[in-house]
């Protein structure tokens, strides 16, 4: 099941023309599904305003069909829902910058190697790295069960929606996050890959949900720092929990690499990536060079509730 009517005050991260498609795509910075313009006589009205709402950085209020993917309507919130909006709107305070790439060239044998070649400001704010793979998995099994598909209250709540990956990335790892950090007491950064350029989108198909192909404009997930050793040499990788898209922590560059599923889109490519202290919790700009934080996980409950009976695939 999919919701046909979902009503929310959001900012416009991009209003974009699809490559090789017709029509109108809308972006949104809260939601990572690509949504496309109402093919009626509103299209160019609907367009116009999110252009200058763009413009202008304020947010719409937006009714949109996720099961259709499509934009029904847009309006201007009130002053009052927009002060709030604003009150509420935390920006994360220096940034690191994105990193254009090409998933499928990376070399797995050096990328993922922390000290080597991810030297990432939010690396530095945090040294309680995973000790073991062992731990690693122990705590991917963890956040895995507390999936709302599954039988029986979760042992955190609420429960976390894996069994939807249409959209609500950012409050499932944000979740994932406090329990890494409450939990398990280790360092949680965030990853954030995007498909911002060229009408590129990430695309993957939901093999653990039912098979269905699925296209972003971004994704993001926790990212941990493991040591590992292997033949004598300790090694400090990072790994991802994503148990909406796998069922173990995976390498960086296998994360990445996942969302370039040519079968599901030939538009398929993640244009950049970035990571980000564990307190990121949605892109704020198109460019990727700011982020939206939840530092009271208000955002984060009230999406994980919202999304905790839905599905991916029909």
């Amino acid at each position: 099941m999919r919701p046909t009517r979902e009503t929310a005050l959001l900012t416009v991260a991009a209003v974009r023309k699809p490559k090789g498609r017709q029509g109108i795509e809308c972006l949104f910075n809260e939601r990572q599904q690509i949504f496309a313009l109402p093919t009626t006589g509103k299209a160019r009205a609907v367009s116009r305003l999110l252009r200058s709402a763009l413009k202008g950085r304020q947010p719409v209020r937006a009714v949109l069909d996720p099961r259709r993917g499509v934009v029904r309507s847009v309006d201007l919130p009130s002053d009052r829902e927009r002060g709030a909006f604003r009150e509420k709107r935390v920006l994360l305070e220096a940034p690191a910058k994105s990193v254009r790439i090409k998933a499928s060239d990376l070399d797995p044998i050096t990328f993922n190697i922390v000290d080597r070649y991810l030297q990432w400001p939010a690396f530095h704010l945090c040294r309680r790295i995973v000790p073991d793979y062992k731990t690693a998995k122990a705590i991917f099994d963890f956040c895995g069960a507390e999936s709302c598909h599954l039988p029986g209250p979760p042992v955190v709540s609420p429960c976390i929606p894996f069994q939807y990956v249409r959209d609500g990335c950012y409050a499932r790892a944000h979740q994932m996050r406090r329990i890494i950090v409450d939990r398990y007491g280790y360092c949680c950064e965030k990853v954030f890959s995007f498909a911002n350029h060229d009408g590129d989108r990430l695309a993957v198909r939901a093999d653990k949900w039912g098979g269905c192909c699925v296209t972003w404009w971004y994704h993001v997930a926790p990212v941990i720092r493991v040591r590992i050793r292997l033949l004598g040499f300790t090694l400090v990788l990072a790994m991802v929990i994503d148990p909406g898209m796998f069922n173990k922590p995976v390498l960086l560059s296998t994360w990445l690499m996942a969302q370039e599923n040519a079968a599901c889109s030939p538009s398929a490519r993640v244009s950049m990536y970035s990571i980000q202290p564990g307190s990121a919790y949605t892109p704020a700009n198109y460019q990727g060079t700011a982020f939206a934080t939840d530092p009271a996980y208000a955002s984060t409950t009230a999406t994980l509730v919202a999304y905790q009976n839905l599905t991916t695939c029909p």
